[in-house]
C-alpha cells in the first residue's frame, strides 16, 4: 500500500508509523538497529565519539554526539546551551534486542537427507510462532582482512531457513495443543543433501555447513575462508506493514522494543535538529541510551546492568562541558539527583479474546496513549513522584496516558528501569506503548501510539528542567 493511500484513510500520525516501519525493516538484529540509529543521528548533525578517546575539548554546549559499544548498544546526547556541570540529565532508555533464534557456535546438523542449522533460543520468545515462517539471517561477522580483524554487518534477506511443523496426520494430538522440544524440534532446514554443491572451502573446520558460510561470504563479497566467527540472528523476512481495515495497526516483528527505541531516538533528533532553539535554552543534557541484552537480564558489558550509563554520566560531568574552572567534587552526585530516567519498553494492550487476563481497572487500549507501568514489588521503577512529573510533560504535549498493573495471580515482567534506578539512584518511570502478541515473531501495535510516544518524549526533553524546578519532592 502506498503512503498516499494510507494518508487518505488514516490520521496524520501515520507519517510517524510509516517512518517507524522503515526503521524496523532496516533493523533485523541489534547490530542493524544501532547502525540505522547511527545513520539517522549522523544525518541530523550528531558527531560520533569513541569511548576509548579523551573527550576533553570535544564536547561543547549545543553540541550533539553519540557513541556505540559492541556495535549493539548506542548512546546519543545533546548538550543544552545553558548547561553547567552539576546540572541534570534528561534520559530515555530502551533496548535494541528482541527474542529470537541465534545460530550456535557449532551449527552443522543433518538428518534424514536434510542439512540443518543448530540454533539457540534467545530470551523468552513465543517459539511456536517461529514454525512455518520464511527466515533470513542477520548480524555481524568477524573477518580476517590479511591479519587485520574487523566486523561487518550481514543480512541475508531471502528465506534460506525454515522450521517446518509436523503434518497433522502424523500427530493427531496437535489438535489438542501444540507442544515441541526446543532442542530437537526447533531446528531449521537449510537445504537438502541431494542439492549439496562443492567441497568445504572454509576455515571453520566443520563447525558450520559450507553452504551457510558461502551464502554469508557472497553477501559480504569476501571469500568464505575469511570468516573467523559471527553472531547471527534468524528473523522473519516478511516486512513490517500497516494493517487493519482503517490502517490502524502496525504488524511487525520486534515491536518489543524497537518501537520505543525508535520513538526515543526520534524525539531526541526532533528536539535538537528541527527545534534547535529549545536546546539552546536547556540547562540539561538530553540523552538516549539503547541497550542490548535486556531480554536476557541486561547482565553484559553492553547491557543496562553494566557501568555504561554511570561512566557516561561521570565523563560528561568531569569533562567540564560548561567551561567551569573548577568542577565541584560532588558534581556527579548533584547531577544524579537532578536527573530523570524514562525507561521505555512496550506494554500489554488488553486482548479482546483474553480480557480476563488483565486486572479489571487496568486494561490499556491501543490509541489510548502511552502506558505507565506500576508494580508494588518493584518489577517496574515507577513511583507516585515520577508519575507526577510525567503527567506534567504529557499535559504540556496533550498526550494521553494510561496505567497498567498486572493481576495479582499473574507473573510480572521487568525492564531496564529497576536495574538503572537501583544502581544509580535515578528517579525513574517505566512506560511503553500498548501492543498485542508480545514476544511473538509477529506482533501488533497501534499506529497512533507511535506519535503519542514521540510527542511525550519531545515534551519531556523540552520541559523537564522547568517541571523539576516546580516539583518539590525529597
Amino acid at each position: 500500500m502506498s503512503e498516499s493511500t494510507l494518508n487518505s484513510t488514516t490520521s496524520p500520525s501515520v507519517k510517524e508509523a510509516l517512518d517507524f516501519i522503515d526503521f524496523v525493516n532496516a533493523s533485523p538484529s541489534p547490530f542493524h538497529a544501532v547502525e540505522e540509529s547511527k545513520k539517522r543521528l549522523t544525518d541530523a548533525g550528531f558527531k560520533e565519539l569513541k569511548e576509548r578517546d579523551n573527550w576533553s575539548g570535544q564536547i561543547v554546549k549545543n553540541g550533539k554526539y553519540f557513541f556505540t559499544r559492541n556495535t549493539s548498544t548506542i548512546v546519543a546526547f545533546a548538550v543544552g546551551g545553558k548547561y553547567e556541570p552539576g546540572n541534570g540529565i534528561s534520559i530515555i532508555g530502551a533496548h535494541t534486542d528482541s527474542p529470537c533464534l541465534k545460530v550456535k557456535p557449532i551449527s552443522k546438523k543433518g538428518r534424514s537427507g536434510y542439512l540443518q542449522v543448530g540454533v539457540e533460543t534467545y530470551g523468552g520468545g513465543l517459539w511456536h510462532t517461529w514454525f512455518d515462517r520464511d527466515l533470513g539471517i542477520a548480524g555481524r561477522v568477524m573477518l580476517d582482512n590479511d591479519g587485520t580483524y574487523q566486523n561487518k554487518l550481514v543480512r541475508i534477506s531471502r528465506p534460506i531457513l525454515r522450521v517446518p511443523t509436523l503434518a497433522i496426520h502424523l500427530d493427531s494430538d496437535v489438535a489438542n495443543g501444540f507442544s515441541f522440544n526446543k532442542e530437537t524440534h526447533l531446528t531449521p532446514l537449510l537445504a537438502t543433501a541431494q542439492k549439496r554443491l562443492g567441497a568445504d572451502d572454509t576455515n571453520q573446520l566443520g563447525k558450520h555447513h559450507p553452504e551457510l558460510l558461502r551464502a554469508i561470504a557472497q553477501e559480504l563479497n569476501v571469500e568464505a575462508s575469511k570468516i573467523m566467527d559471527f553472531e547471527l540472528c534468524l528473523y522473519d523476512t516478511q516486512p513490517a506493514t500497516i494493517g487493519g481495515v482503517n490502517n490502524e495497526f502496525v504488524f511487525s516483528a520486534r515491536l518489543d522494543n524497537l518501537m520505543m527505541s525508535y520513538t526515543a531516538l526520534t524525539s531526541l533528533i526532533n528536539t535538537t535538529h528541527y527545534s534547535p532553539t529549545s536546546l539552546e535554552k536547556d540547562p540539561n543534557i538530553r540523552l538516549v541510551v539503547l541497550f542490548d541484552n535486556e531480554e536476557v537480564g541486561s547482565v553484559s558489558a553492553h547491557g543496562a546492568a553494566s557501568s555504561l550509563l554511570e561512566y557516561t554520566i561521570r565523563r560528561l560531568v568531569l569533562t567540564n562541558v560548561g567551561g567551569e574552572k573548577d568542577v565541584s567534587k560532588t558534581a556527579f552526585e548533584e547531577t544524579i539527583h537532578k536527573s530523570f530516567l524514562i525507561s521505555a519498553d512496550m506494554a500489554h494492550a488488553v486482548h479482546p479474546n483474553y480480557s480476563e487476563k488483565h486486572e479489571e481497572n487496568h486494561k490499556p487500549s491501543m490509541h489510548g496513549g502511552v502506558v505507565m507501568k506500576i508494580n508494588a514489588n518493584q518489577r517496574y521503577a515507577t513511583t507516585a513522584a515520577t508519575i507526577v512529573i510525567l503527567r506534567q510533560a504529557a499535559k504540556k504535549s496533550n498526550v494521553p496516558l494510561q496505567e497498567y498493573v498486572v493481576r495479582a495471580d499473574s507473573r510480572c515482567g521487568s525492564t531496564i528501569g529497576p536495574v538503572l534506578s537501583s544502581n544509580l539512584g535515578l528517579r525513574t518511570i517505566d512506560v511503553g506503548n500498548p501492543q498485542l502478541s508480545m514476544h511473538s515473531i509477529r506482533e501488533t501495535a497501534g499506529t497512533d501510539d507511535v506519535a503519542h510516544a514521540i510527542r511525550l518524549f519531545e515534551s519531556f526533553f523540552e520541559n523537564y528542567p522547568e517541571i523539576d524546578a516546580n516539583t518539590i519532592i525529597d
